[in-house]
């Protein structure tokens, strides 16, 4: 696979699932506050998608997404404003993702993410054999660069944006999104 190309097919893979997953069409902000529930149901799926790519499991990436609008409530006094809400949930779902990992490692229960792929039949009828291949070689990956490569191409988020909501750096989001393309180029390749 020539250099490259493993970020092109990524981002090429990501930015076609976002899109079947309606990322492209978010609303506009209405003119009145936003409530809890507006937020529930204008980002609950986009979340639920985003947690599977990072745990496997719908089931477990709903429940992550649930949690997360439950501390939103439990929070929602305190915010600035709906933008400052949009990034307290991504930022718990990346965190409820990551304890759910831990805990699979920590009671031995975590398994390699197995052949069955979590999207839907329809999402994986629109995926080309390069698109599968991405995902499938996507899903070998440590914890932490799958979080960096999906939050950047299915998200869309910034390195600053990806830094806040992963609580690391933004140099360490730049050397883990390097190290995951070069992973990947390596599995696709070999």
């Amino acid at each position: 696979m020539p250099e490259g190309s493993a970020e092109r097919s990524v981002e090429r893979t990501l930015g076609h699932l976002r899109t079947i997953d309606g990322f492209e069409q978010v609303p506009a902000q209405p003119a009145a506050p936003l409530t809890l529930e507006d937020l529930y149901r204008t980002h609950r799926m986009r979340l639920v998608r985003l947690a599977i790519l990072l745990v496997d499991e719908p089931a477990t990436a709903e429940d992550v997404v649930q949690e997360a609008f439950t501390g939103l409530y439990r929070n929602w006094g305190k915010l600035r404003d709906a933008a400052a809400a949009v990034g307290y949930l991504r930022t718990a779902v990346v965190n409820g993702s990551r304890s759910v990992l831990r805990r699979r490692k920590t009671a031995r229960e975590y398994v390699p993410p197995h052949a069955v792929n979590a999207r839907s039949a329809e999402s994986l009828a629109m995926l080309s054999s390069e698109h599968q291949a991405v995902v499938s070689a996507l899903s070998k990956l440590p914890p932490r660069q799958r979080e960096v490569l999906v939050l950047r191409y299915y998200g869309g988020l910034s390195e600053a944006e990806i830094s806040e909501a992963a609580g690391i750096s933004k140099g360490t989001v730049k050397s883990t999104a390097s190290r995951a393309l070069e992973s990947l180029q390596k599995a696709m390749s070999g």
